[in-house]
């Protein structure tokens, strides 16, 4: 059994104790070769491969990052045709594989949906720092970013309070915003500002001049999507990403100077950017990814195809790709009001 790996989209923290698990499981327990594409499918495309086994993927779990690569090379050019699958199946053939193990977000995984309706083995290891991957509790990357998110709140604090200064930190969340409630929660934020529930400025500032009067500085953690109340578009910068999106970023600093006009208050904003995605992933999603690696691998053995490796509560299960991809995992409803009734 011959095993292509491959990673897509942005890079998030685990992914290389994911590779390590897959590799230790499938070539020295199983028997499999393996090999790893580098950039993605860029290095699918032209044939840049590195073979994988203990000796390459040593030392791996502790490092951010992924050691193969990742981009957002897209595996044909849109939209999807017969042709385009048969020149996929021709390179595998060409490369000897018997199927690919792709390690990616929603998109990835939406892509190995396609493939394996098109008859492609394929099984999936779910990354994503936005935890926004329906099939699974828990993405490996989440857990880091929101420990990272969490930091930059108690740091941001002590300079606010030193100051009287209202703080907005963004973070990271197109679509949904995980990031920015757990670390929000985690962090002590006076108000947490997510994609999925618009609020107005008058009520942002309403809960910032509430803290005020309790002698306290506020904290305002918001989501890099977020959307105030009677707008259709989210804060964009110019250009566009590697999906062809516009590119989300500065609500902070669209926000500041308005809280800070309506209350009086000074405010400052930090964006957090891509610090969220760097360094040394967390002891949780090291487990995680390991442990999602290792499921993937025995998925191959026993020929669980067309499957994702999701956490259930705290069991690794096989999910078919029906089940996870084309529908974003939000916040519900009622964990955003749980929390938004103590904001202020």
């Amino acid at each position: 059994m011959r095993i292509g790996v491959l990673c897509s989209g942005g890079d998030s923290p685990g992914m290389n104790a994911a590779i390590r698990g897959a590799v230790l499981r499938g070539v020295d327990v199983h028997g499999f070769e393996m090999i790893g594409f580098i950039d993605g499918w860029r290095g699918f495309h032209d044939g840049e491969f590195i073979e994988l086994d203990r000796p390459t993927v040593r030392g791996l779990s502790p490092l951010g990052g992924v050691f193969i690569g990742t981009s957002r090379v897209p595996p044909w050019e849109a939209p999807v045709t017969p042709e385009s699958l048969d020149a996929l199946r021709a390179k595998m053939t060409s490369y000897g594989l018997d199927g690919l193990m792709l390690i990616g977000g929603n998109g990835t995984q939406t892509v190995s949906s396609i493939l394996w309706d098109a008859g492609i083995n394929v099984v999936g290891l779910p990354k994503t720092i936005d935890n926004d991957l329906a099939g699974t509790d828990y993405t490996f990357g989440f857990d880091t970013a929101v420990s990272i998110a969490s930091e930059a709140i108690d740091r941001l604090r002590t300079t606010g309070d030193s100051h009287r200064r209202c703080m907005v930190l963004e973070v990271m969340g197109r679509d949904a915003g995980w990031i920015a409630l757990h670390a929000g929660m985690a962090g002590g934020a006076q108000a947490m500002l997510l994609p999925e529930f618009p609020e107005s400025i008058e009520q942002v500032c309403e809960w910032v001049a509430n803290v005020r009067d309790r002698g306290r500085s506020a904290l305002i953690v918001v989501a890099e999507g977020f959307k105030l109340e009677g707008s259709d578009d989210a804060v964009t910068r110019e250009g566009l990403d590697g999906f062809g999106r516009p590119r989300l970023g500065g609500v902070a600093d669209m926000l500041a100077p308005l809280i800070e006009e309506r209350t009086g208050i000074e405010t400052r904003s930090t964006v957090l950017g891509h610090v969220q995605r760097g360094g040394s992933p967390t002891a949780f999603d090291r487990v995680l990814a390991t442990r999602t690696g290792i499921a993937g691998a025995d998925a191959v053995l026993s020929g669980e195809w067309g499957n994702m490796a999701g956490l259930h509560g705290d069991r690794i299960e096989m999910v078919p790709f029906a089940e996870a991809v084309g529908k974003l995992k939000t916040v519900p409803e009622e964990r955003y009001a749980e929390v938004r009734l103590n904001f202020g």
